[in-house]
């Protein structure tokens, strides 16, 4: 795949990612009663108006990396109805929103991976392989053939099969096996005496995969979620004893994502994995922690994030008293400023010392 198309995925990807974490801002402020006066995809400058929904402007800007709200009054207290001037509980739900969507998307991206790898069908035998000069080459068996029955008995499972096949070595034996949706009827004579390593058909067994049930794919999204943020969270004690790389565990930006995706997208071309549904499971997986990892940045308690705007409202909930926004707006534009110079860094980073998938 050309560098110019990943270019434009991560671009559209970051940008829906980005967008439905804005969304999520938007859902919540619109569900408490806090006006919204700008949607806008991109960000500014500003290209074009869209158009005009309940109030709120929806937009279209120059740089196409996901988007923004502007809630009425954010940093001014003195607007009714405003952002700032709501409730401290009101301004908490619409900070969590936006890394809360990020979780949900990145969970049902988990949901459809699990899916679409599947579990073994345990009660079904498999042809994975078939040896040169085999009777199973010589009956016209191929990879991927369901072997469901043998002279007419079903098939219980592999060893039933393989169990079978040596009592009746010596002898014909007519297998019936599922190629695709055809069924075809295949006669060999299983070898008394095979090389060493081959079996008496000289085949590979293994069991197909079958679609895994959505319960239980929810399940195993739900582990594999929790078991991320967990090890995201645990990351900078091992950082600190040393049982982590500091060049594996360093943050990445635009150009990290880039390479991260880019090399997923070459592992999903070259790789030789089945699963029960044909998905691109390595480039689904990367989007997937991209969105849990935006979630979890966004709830840090920084200023100028998600989880900055959350601390400043838990003294008001605990203490009953609020920080003067003149300070709250003070700290989050310094830290703002202070991220920006983070970024930076990060970027070049990204170019002196690429990330390389493990």
């Amino acid at each position: 795949m050309s560098a110019l198309l990943i270019i434009l995925q991560v671009v559209v990807v970051i940008g829906l990612l980005v967008f439905f974490h804005e969304l999520g801002h938007f859902l919540a402020a619109r569900a408490v009663g806090v006006p919204i006066e700008e949607f806008g995809f991109g960000y500014p400058p500003r290209l074009a108006k869209i158009a005009t929904w309940q109030g709120t402007e929806i937009t279209l800007n120059w740089i196409p990396f996901g988007g923004f709200v502007r809630p009425k009054g954010e940093a001014d207290e003195t607007i009714e109805d405003g952002m700032a001037a709501a409730p401290a509980w009101k301004r908490l739900v619409i900070a969590a929103a936006g890394p809360l969507m990020n979780f949900l998307i990145g969970l049902i991206i988990l949901v459809v991976i699990y899916s679409a790898m599947g579990i073994p069908a345990s009660d079904q035998a498999m042809i994975s392989q078939v040896a040169l000069d085999s009777p199973a080459l010589q009956a016209g068996l191929l990879p991927g053939d369901i072997v469901t029955h043998v002279d007419n008995e079903p098939i219980e499972d592999i060893d039933h099969l393989i169990r079978i096949i040596t009592e009746r070595a010596g002898m014909p034996v007519m297998l019936t096996v599922l190629r695709g949706e055809q069924t075809e009827t295949l006669t060999l004579t299983p070898r008394l005496n095979p090389p060493p390593g081959e079996g008496a058909m000289g085949v590979g067994l293994s069991n197909p995969l079958k679609p895994t049930p959505f319960i239980q794919s929810v399940e195993y999204a739900f582990k594999a979620t929790g078991l991320i943020i967990r090890e995201t969270l645990l990351l900078p004690g091992k950082l600190i004893r040393g049982t982590v790389d500091p060049a594996l565990a360093r943050p990445v930006g635009y150009k990290g994502i880039y390479d991260i995706y880019s090399q997923a997208v070459e592992m999903d071309q070259e790789t030789e994995l089945v699963t029960a549904e044909p998905l691109p499971i390595f480039t689904l997986s990367i989007v997937a922690n991209i969105s849990l990892a935006l979630g979890i940045t966004n709830l840090l308690p920084i200023p100028a994030l998600d989880g900055g705007r959350i601390l400043f409202t838990l003294p008001e909930l605990i203490l009953r008293k609020r920080i003067p926004q003149k300070w709250e707006n003070v700290v989050n534009t310094a830290s703002f400023l202070l991220l920006i110079m983070l970024m930076v860094v990060i970027t070049v980073l990204d170019f002196t010392n690429p990330v390389v998938l493990p």
